[in-house]
């Protein structure tokens, strides 16, 4: 499967998650715990290794995709921080919804489109097979081992500092 195809197929799961959250009729611990997993694995790939692997193609959004993904992390952190029955937790799910619609969007309607042109099939499906495997390993690991504790610093701050410091095109 190509990259963008894994990537659109797991944005479909977290979707999935949202409505299931939303709709109030299943207990929100264990969804809200695989909404976590499913949307954390799911960045950190991108992170550690779609948006290297594509930076070149269209920069400008992949730098604002870096900075929506932390935006993400920090609400999710504050769902996760929120009780169920606390008034606040249905605006907490809407609001990481949005920000999860809009990344979402920007990404299948704009990246993916330029990345599918400049990449040929091959490199996309060997890239795909990659994120795959990543994603399976990551998900096993647990969105509690990969979200940095606090609030002043994210995956995505991490990450986008360390694979291009001083400007550096990943190859």
């Amino acid at each position: 499967m190509k990259a963008t195809s894994l990537l659109e197929k797991q944005h479909r799961k977290v979707e999935s998650l949202f409505k299931q959250l939303e709709s109030g009729k299943s207990e929100p611990a264990p969804l809200l715990a695989e909404l976590a997993n499913e949307l954390v694995a799911h960045m950190a790939i991108e992170q550690e290794s779609f948006y290297p692997a594509v930076r070149q193609i269209k920069e400008d959004l992949i730098l604002e995709s870096y900075e929506e993904h932390a935006i993400a992390e920090l609400a999710l952190k504050r769902l996760l921080a929120t009780d169920p029955e606390d008034i606040s937790f249905k605006a907490r799910v809407t609001t990481l919804k949005e920000l999860i619609q809009h990344h979402v969007e920007e990404e299948e309607e704009e990246l993916f489109p330029k990345v599918e042109e400049a990449i040929d099939e091959k490199r996309l499906a060997e890239l795909g097979k990659e994120l795959k495997a990543e994603f399976e390993q990551r998900l096993a690991e647990g969105y509690e081992a990969l979200l940095p504790a606090g609030y002043k610093k994210t995956s995505a701050d991490k990450t986008s500092h360390a694979k291009h410091a001083n400007g550096a095109n990943p190859a």
